[in-house]
């Protein structure tokens, strides 16, 4: 028996037509032409445009330090001892509350992205519901300025970020779709990475603009009435703003759409339901499919990481304002470096391998968080930052192994979504 030669590196397939499943419209349309650099960091750029919602708001800033405190609570049961259980137990209701709204944005993630994917690809207008999605999320982010700490007010802060965590999907499934215009089999792991990366490393500068104004004290400003994180979220809109507009500028179209599948709404439905059919029943595809839900609920559980790690690490592990900024900081600079340099071996040996070697690392790392959670601070910075370390990867990784066979874009956005949190 012959052993593999395992001196050869990986190749990447190129992507083909599923038979009697779905057509293919993938990198292999683009050839051995590389994008130009201004294409590519226009494309990584949104990346860091949207970055600070889920950084600063979503995670670490607004959601945790300031929406699901004391706050937001009647203030007989906010003058109570930080350590009287009537207070905690009416902060947990306030995360509850919180997860309540994700949970609602997942399922509307989930019966609405995949459709509009399909349209999109059908009419191969990815760029018009990018600014669709991109200009919902930023008007989200400038009515937070409206959610001034009272408890009637707490449902508009929750309704507004889940709304955004919404339109944010939908707009990053089009910016997915587009990086097979400006990728071939042989750079799609970096240039994906490098999107992620960008993302990552733009979430730290937007966290250490926080601590600057934090440390300043505010600058003078009152920090009555939750003025300093309001402005903040004011500022993560303007950010969005200003540095989304490359893509639009200067990243084409991935393809001029497929007028064969423009169908009417309710029918891109039953269209989305035959698509998954097939990929399924399909045995050269069928992989595809499990992939495919198998991602759905790797998103799913990230998504609950990125709205309440930063949650439990206050109410939990009693992480102060500096504490959870410094944390986050110390995770988008390991998350943002690991993802590009992942991207590396991503075009060498696959995303498969990263993928499953980034996914049980994470594992890991959340179990020792979980059951060794008496040892106090230090071992939520370990398990965290370990863990930081690896999701970036994986996402980048799952990003470029669908970019390599490039299913229905519509289908995509579906495995894409968070089912549940």
């Amino acid at each position: 028996m012959n052993e593999p030669d395992r001196t050869k590196t990986y190749r990447r397939p190129t992507a083909t037509a599923y038979a009697s499943a779905i057509g293919v419209i993938g990198l292999d349309l683009r050839g051995e032409t590389p994008a130009s650099k201004k294409q590519v960091y226009s494309w990584a750029l949104w990346d860091w445009a949207t970055q600070p919602f889920n950084t600063v708001i979503l995670t670490f800033i607004f959601t945790a330090l300031y929406l699901t405190t004391d706050a937001f609570l009647p203030a007989d049961i906010a003058a109570l001892d930080a350590d009287d259980k009537v207070l905690k137990m009416a902060e947990a209701d306030l995360a509850t509350g919180l997860g309540l709204g994700s949970t609602i944005a997942a399922l509307a993630i989930l019966l609405i992205a995949p459709v509009l994917g399909q349209r999109a690809d059908a009419a191969g207008r990815h760029k018009l519901w990018l600014g669709i999605g991109t200009g919902a999320l930023i008007l989200c982010m400038l009515g937070l300025w409206f959610v001034e700490p009272t408890p009637n007010l707490f449902w508009l802060g929750v309704a507004l970020i889940s709304a955004g965590t919404v339109f944010g999907e939908i707009a990053a499934v089009n910016s997915n779709a587009m990086l097979i215009g400006i990728a071939n089999p042989k750079t799609v792991g970096r240039i994906s990475g490098l999107g992620w990366g960008f993302g990552y490393i733009g979430g730290i500068v937007a966290l250490v603009i926080v601590v600057v104004f934090y440390s300043m004290d505010w600058f003078g400003l009152s920090a009555d009435n939750g003025l300093p994180f309001r402005i903040i979220a004011v500022g993560c809109a303007l950010w969005a703003i200003v540095f989304s507009i490359p893509i639009f500028l200067n990243v084409p179209e991935p393809s001029a759409g497929r007028a064969e599948r423009k169908v009417g709404f309710f029918a891109s439905y039953a269209l989305l339901v035959k698509d998954v059919i097939g990929l399924y029943r399909n045995p050269e595809t069928r992989t595809t499919f499990w992939f495919l839900l198998s991602s759905a609920v790797f998103r799913d559980g990230l998504a609950a990481v990125f709205a309440f790690g930063a949650v439990i690490a206050g109410q939990v592990f009693h992480f102060g304002f500096l504490d959870l900024v410094i944390f986050g900081i110390a995770a988008n600079l390991i998350a943002g470096v690991s993802t590009i340099i992942a991207g590396r071996f991503d075009d060498r040996f696959g995303p498969k391998r990263i993928i499953l070697t980034a996914i049980g690392s994470m594992s890991l790392a959340g179990l020792a968080v979980f059951f060794l959670v008496d040892a106090g601070t230090i071992v939520f910075w370990i398990g965290g930052l370990i863990f930081c370390a690896f999701v970036g990867p994986a996402q980048a990784a799952g990003r470029s192994f669908l970019a390599l066979g490039r299913p229905l874009h519509s289908v995509r956005s579906l495995c894409e979504s968070s089912v549940s949190d």
